[in-house]
């Protein structure tokens, strides 16, 4: 990257601050642009879901996986529960949804409860001896009932399904033509094996999955600084982990470089390890002579985060990760960036930057996969609850174990929204209508920058620098005649 008419800023830039101009391209479509990362996460797009409590489990690791991306499981949730995540990930159809299913006699009640956990919509009904569909009922079929309703009485028996292996396009055609949206699909027994629907059908042809030496799906976990680091590090890479993060909030520090290093000698030669967080060159450096290979970039960008605010440390985010990249790459390492993403833009900046992938956290929890219940506001609109993880509730989840007056301590010192309502976007609600409209406009950036890959990317982008009005005039403005 270099920056416009050689310019060089005499002050720290976050991603307002800067734009990127076209180049000549040879690059004549976007579906020639290869995203995938070259860090050894195995992401085929340079997308990471933050182990951010609210936002990262099992169905978004799932989901995210499917698509080429990594989901980065808490680190306060235990190492049995982790495990359990890892294995029902790891256990996933690559490409076809895992279905919600329902028994003839559950109720109604229950059955909602449930179709709001997937973005589809719908449940399958399955014979409790065969596991064979019998129906499907979708949130209309269960809404407008008793709760105690059961759902043999409103589920539709005239069932579509489709054979395990279909050509994709085959698939989509058959739906087309029955005017159905989805469709649960069996194995040549007649069992479930699992749902995919029209826009699934098109993904698979666009997406490659995120898989390990296995072909299995990817899923990362992080880990704390306190306890047996090393050990929980090893019995999760043993469980089937593919990336282990080290993650506090102040990642330069002693303690840090001491457990970085324990890790290290934990795991097999190679084995991804990713530190942080941190926003200086001297920070990468130390880390990745603890042995990280992927160091973690961002204090204060998040916007569950007020760490900023609070004490006033921190460093704008493009200026961050364009002085870590830097310093990684002279390193032989690698640099994630983490927070202050809001619109695909940034995602492509931060590549241009020098990340290998991009951490989105609050822009992913307001989504039918982040692991928190739907909640309606007084207007009707849905929402889920997002916190950041130096809050009050966080801090709470992750000393459940002291003793009552050392929490009390703990809590008078927590920085970041305990309670923040993420609405689901009508347009996008569910997590791969995001990941759709990030890569499409990670991959026109790409284009204009006449880049086919990730590293070409971060050679040929030019950036400048704008004012404020500068970047209002780039945003969209509502027209009405």
């Amino acid at each position: 990257m270099r920056f416009l008419n050689g310019m060089t800023p005499t002050f720290d830039l976050t991603y307002d601050d800067v734009f990127m101009v076209p180049s000549r391209s040879a690059v004549g479509s976007r579906t020639g642009v290869d995203l995938a990362t070259d860090d050894a996460s195995g992401t085929t797009i340079p997308l990471v879901v933050s182990n951010m409590t609210a936002v990262a489990g099992k169905r978004m690791a799932e989901t995210v996986a499917r698509r080429g991306g990594l989901a980065i499981i808490p680190q306060d949730i235990p190492s049995d529960v982790v495990i359990d995540t890892v294995a029902r990930v790891k256990a996933c159809h690559l490409v076809y949804d895992t279905p919600v299913t329902v028994k003839p006699h559950h109720t109604c009640g229950y059955t909602l409860g449930l179709i709001t956990k997937r973005a589809h919509g719908a449940a399958v009904v399955v014979d409790a001896d065969t596991n064979a569909p019998i129906g499907m009922v979708n949130t209309a079929d269960v809404s407008g009932v008793d709760r105690f309703t059961q759902v043999r009485r409103v589920m539709s028996a005239e069932l579509v399904t489709l054979p395990e292996g279909i050509d994709p396009r085959e698939a989509f055609d058959r739906l087309r033509a029955v005017r159905r949206t989805l469709a649960p699909v069996v194995g040549a027994d007649g069992g479930l094996v699992g749902l995919l629907t029209r826009s699934g059908a098109v993904r698979s042809t666009i997406y490659r999955p995120a898989v390990d030496a296995a072909g299995r799906l990817r899923v990362g976990a992080a880990i704390g600084m306190h306890g047996d680091p090393a050990g929980r590090a090893a019995g999760l890479v043993r469980a089937g982990v593919d990336v282990i993060v080290v993650d506090t909030a102040h990642g330069h520090q002693d303690r840090m470089v001491e457990v970085v290093g324990a890790v290290r000698s934990a795991l097999p030669d190679g084995f991804p390890i990713v530190a942080g967080n941190v926003v200086t060159a001297a920070g990468v450096r130390d880390l990745v002579q603890a042995g990280a290979s992927i160091v973690k970039v961002g204090v204060g960008p998040g916007a569950m985060c007020t760490t900023r605010m609070q004490t006033g440390v921190g460093r704008p985010q493009f200026s961050a990760v364009l002085e870590c990249s830097r310093e990684a790459e002279r390193l032989g390492a690698h640099v994630w960036a983490d927070g202050g993403v809001r619109h695909p833009r940034d995602v492509a900046l931060a590549l241009a930057a020098g990340a290998s992938n991009v951490m989105i956290g609050s822009w992913f929890a307001g989504t039918y996969e982040s692991p928190g219940d739907i909640q309606y506001d007084a207007d009707g609109r849905a929402y889920k609850e997002s916190f950041g993880m130096a809050s009050a509730r966080a801090v709470a989840d992750r000393t459940e174990g002291e003793d009552a007056f050392d929490r009390a301590r703990k809590a008078l010192f927590e920085e970041g929204i305990s309670a923040g309502r993420m609405y689901l976007s009508p347009e996008r609600p569910g997590v791969e209508d995001l990941i759709d409209s990030i890569v499409a406009g990670v991959r026109s950036s790409f284009t204009y920058a006449g880049a086919g890959s990730i590293s070409e990317f971060r050679e040929r982008a030019i950036v400048g620098i704008q004012s404020a009005s500068g970047y209002r005039e780039g945003a969209p403005v509502p027209v009405s005649w």
